[in-house]
C-alpha cells in the first residue's frame, strides 16, 4: 500500500480518480465547507479566468489522450453524489443550509477531477490551479500542500 503525507494509503488496485470519488463521497458538511472555502480562496471572482483556462487545457488534454468517456463517467459520478437522486446525505444537508457552499465545493471537485483524468497530459501549472481548491479539504491531491489553518477559514 502506498501511503501519502497524511498517513492515508492507496489500495494496491486504486488510482487517484477512484480515491477522489471515495473521499468526495465521504466528505462531512465541514469538509464540504472547507472545499467551498478553498474555491473562494483560490478561485473566487479574481482568479476565475485562470481557472477557466486551466479547465480548457484539461479538456483538450482529455480529448488528446482519448479519455473523454472516463471524464464523462467522472462528471456523472460527481453530479450523482451532489445533486442526483442518490446524493450523499452530507451534501443534502449542506445544500439545504448553505446552497452556495455546496455549489462552490462542487466546482472545486469538478476541477480536481478534470486534472486527475487529464493526468500527465496536463501541464503541471494548470493541474495545480485545478487541484488547489479541493486540496484544502483533501490535501493528498497536492503532495506538500499545506491547507490553511482552520482558524483562517471563513466561508462567506
Amino acid at each position: 500500500m502506498r501511503v501519502d503525507a497524511d498517513g492515508y494509503g492507496f489500495r494496491p488496485d486504486e488510482n487517484a480518480v477512484e480515491r477522489l470519488l471515495e473521499d468526495f463521497r465521504t466528505l462531512s458538511p465541514a469538509g464540504i465547507e472547507r472545499a467551498a472555502w478553498g474555491w473562494q480562496r483560490h478561485v473566487g471572482a479574481a482568479d476565475r479566468e485562470r481557472f477557466s483556462q486551466a479547465e480548457e487545457a484539461a479538456l483538450d488534454a482529455i480529448r488528446a489522450r482519448g479519455a473523454w468517456d472516463r471524464w464523462e463517467a467522472m462528471r456523472a459520478a460527481i453530479y450523482g453524489l451532489t445533486e442526483g437522486d442518490h446524493r450523499v446525505i452530507s451534501w443534502e444537508a449542506e445544500d439545504e443550509e448553505h446552497h452556495e457552499h455546496s455549489r462552490a465545493a462542487e466546482h472545486a471537485a469538478y476541477g480536481a477531477a478534470l486534472a486527475l483524468v487529464a493526468g500527465g497530459a496536463l501541464p503541471p501549472p494548470s493541474s495545480r490551479v485545478l487541484l488547489t481548491p479541493l486540496a484544502e479539504a483533501l490535501p493528498w491531491l497536492l503532495p506538500g500542500f499545506e491547507p490553511a489553518p482552520v482558524r483562517d477559514r471563513e466561508v462567506r
